[in-house]
């Protein structure tokens, strides 16, 4: 059977997904669908809505996420949710050849050093980045598919501190959304992400009230890695080219 021209998002009442709806809400290609509408842990709903809609890509970012405790607070959750659910919708897109888009996040390196590339060693800090790699293994699995490694963030900045002693390469949701039409065709793994900094700096871009914090790793808290920061050099490449 023949695909339409359809793309579903999962999540589709998430943060991220809710940025998506306002600034492509004229783009009808785009169908989003929150978790009464498809349900990641149910075969049968994720069967339902790709016969009803009959895509030839979904984007994945139904996901639990923070704050990053409820990942050790609820292991069954974390682990249904964010392995389970996205194992689910690769065996069934599977099934159709249907493209799969996992957003995925840096978090998945270890941390240390910074500047990680796509073929870097992995090696999560904590349980919320585990279970996003644990959803990355069976995307990998299926060819038909690409893996977001985002670094990103809400605009403006919504916390009233930003760490300075803490480096990664945050995007604002919207820089992410305006990339999006020129990465959905690639397969594989793509970095995204802007120039490192340190959270602070990030943070005034949008917040000039935000207060500068010092990241302690206290023990018990849920552990923060000092430099995140992922090497867009592919990315970079790829938007080049699309210019050109």
């Amino acid at each position: 059977m023949k695909k339409n021209n359809k793309i579903l998002v999962t999540g589709g009442d998430g943060r991220f997904a809710t940025e998506m709806k306002k600034k492509l809400k004229k783009n009808k290609q785009f169908v989003f669908l929150n978790k009464k509408k498809l349900n990641i842990l149910s075969l049968q709903s994720i069967k339902k809505n790709i016969k009803k809609y009959n895509p030839n890509m979904i984007i994945h970012l139904a996901a639990l996420s923070r704050p990053m405790k409820l990942h050790y607070e609820n292991l069954e959750k974390s682990i249904s949710t964010n392995i389970i659910g996205t194992s689910n919708l690769v065996l069934e897109c599977s099934k159709s050849d249907i493209k799969i888009v996992y957003f995925s996040t840096q978090y998945v390196y270890p941390g240390e050093k910074g500047n990680y590339k796509e073929n870097s060693p992995l090696l999560p800090m904590n349980n919320y980045a585990w279970s996003k790699l644990g959803g990355e293994c069976a995307v990998q699995m299926y060819k038909n598919s690409l893996i977001l490694r985002v670094s990103m963030s809400e605009k403006p900045w919504v916390h009233p501190v930003a760490f300075k002693n803490i480096k990664t390469n945050f995007l604002y949701h919207d820089e992410v959304i305006k990339l999006l039409p020129k990465l959905l065709e690639k397969k594989g793994i793509i970095n995204v992400g802007s120039k490192s900094s340190s959270i602070l700096k990030f943070a005034k871009k949008t917040n000039k009230l935000v207060k500068s914090a010092l990241y302690k790793n206290i023990l018990g808290e849920v552990k923060i890695p000092k430099n995140s920061s992922t090497n867009v050099e592919k990315l970079n490449k790829i938007l080049n080219k699309t210019k050109s």
